[in-house]
């Protein structure tokens, strides 16, 4: 006979536990300190088995019958019940063990070693910066259960402190996360797809750079006079004529250099496109490097840190010497050397758009094109170095006006 509520709740505890059964292999298993138990049931294989479904009145008798009905599709489908539950509950722990921090660092660990374009050190540090801010309000809480309205909150406490790049930066890196978890096969869907419009956009600011020939050769002039640390005197030097990424520069080691032959070859891992670059020196880049080479060489990184020289010189120094020499962040940046170079050098009208672009390591999306380029326009490029150090030479001394080729 079926069982009933009112049965059930009537039901009194014994010396012995004793079984109520409803039907279906269902019962209700009735404790000696008046606990109620449900079970059930069932066979497999011809071996006897029972279901722990859950206590009363927590699990009530039409949820009972619920899972008893599901117990026993399982059973039709071939399945145990018992083995399938326990399954399910070693699921959800592993999925509650994986919060978004663990998830955020297995997708920094690929991203680091991706094959095709791995993370350059100063991409993967800024990345693992910026996921650390999550940490507090989401970085404990399981994956799955992050709701749209939990990230949002977490990035919006970086954007209500002004920082609205890293917040930008911050949801995509999150969302990156997400669908790498969903990639994984531990998430349904990125909970941050719908929020792209909800976070103020970061006003589009450019490197301070100067590049009017006349203040170049002040620049020079001041950085000559620089009485600061003596390395960060000579990557202040060095930059202009390479006129390389401030990280490709800080980063420098001196298994990369063949003075001899004027090159600087940087591996591809530490190069934004991910492409080794071939840096032609000119014969004055070859005598300060030689020069720099003689007090940190002759291995490690050229420009080591003031503090260990097993770390390269931080990525504030080139600023920080310029700000001592009396520059605003407005007005020159370690990254403005860049710009410089490529002012100058397009306007003097003597160098290839090509040539010039090369020498800036700028991607190019057309693989055949980007090959025939890096060899088409390397003897271009030697001669261009070797003017460009020249006129830097001319701009030091006060001239002005752009020389012949």
């Amino acid at each position: 006979m079926a069982l009933s509520d009112m049965a059930i709740r009537k039901a009194k505890p014994r010396e012995k536990p004793y079984k109520l059964a409803d039907g279906g292999g269902l019962y209700l298993q009735v404790q000696p300190s008046g606990g109620k138990l449900w079970r059930q049931k069932y066979r497999v294989k011809g071996s006897e088995r029972t279901l722990s479904i859950g206590p009363y009145p927590v699990i009530s008798l039409s949820e009972a019958r619920k899972r008893r009905d599901a117990a026993r599709e399982q059973l039709a489908t071939g399945k145990d019940p018992s083995r399938e539950k326990q399954r399910e509950r070693l699921r959800a722990q592993a999925l509650a063990a994986c919060t978004f921090s663990v998830v955020a660092a297995e997708y920094c660990d690929k991203r680091k070693r991706d094959g095709h374009k791995p993370w350059a050190p100063a991409t993967a540090a800024r990345s693992e910066y910026l996921l650390s801010l999550l940490e507090g309000p989401i970085g404990r809480l399981a994956i799955t259960d992050i709701e749209p309205a939990d990230a949002l909150a977490a990035i919006r406490r970086i954007e209500r402190k002004g920082n609205l790049e890293s917040a930008r930066r911050t949801l995509q890196l999150a969302g990156a996360v997400f669908r790498y978890a969903v990639a994984t096969a531990r998430l349904a869907s990125d909970p941050t797809r719908d929020l792209r419009g909800a976070l103020a956009a970061p006003k589009v600011t450019h490197y301070g750079a100067i590049i009017e020939p006349k203040r170049v050769g002040e620049l020079l002039r001041a950085i000559d006079g620089y009485e600061g640390f003596g390395i960060t005197k000579n990557a202040l030097q060095i930059a202009p004529h390479v006129f390389v990424r401030p990280g490709e520069l800080r980063h420098a080691e001196w298994s990369e250099f063949d003075l001899e032959a004027g090159l600087w070859t940087i591996p591809a891992e530490k190069m934004k496109m991910r492409k080794p670059h071939h840096v032609p020196l000119s014969r004055q880049a070859v005598e300060l490097f030689s020069y720099l080479r003689g007090i940190t060489g002759p291995s490690g990184y050229a420009f080591p840190s003031v503090r260990s020289r097993s770390r390269p010189m931080s990525e504030n120094t080139l600023n920080a010497g310029l700000r001592r020499l009396g520059y605003t962040s407005d007005e020159m940046t370690g990254h403005g050397f860049r710009a410089m170079a490529s002012t100058l050098l397009n306007e003097s009208g003597k160098w290839s758009p090509d040539a010039i672009e090369r020498a800036l390591a700028h991607g190019d999306s057309d693989k055949v094109r980007a090959a025939y380029h890096r060899g088409a326009h390397w003897k271009e490029r030697v001669e261009m170095a070797q003017w460009w150090s020249d006129y830097l030479d001319e701009l030091r001394k006060g001239g002005d006006h752009c020389r012949s080729a």
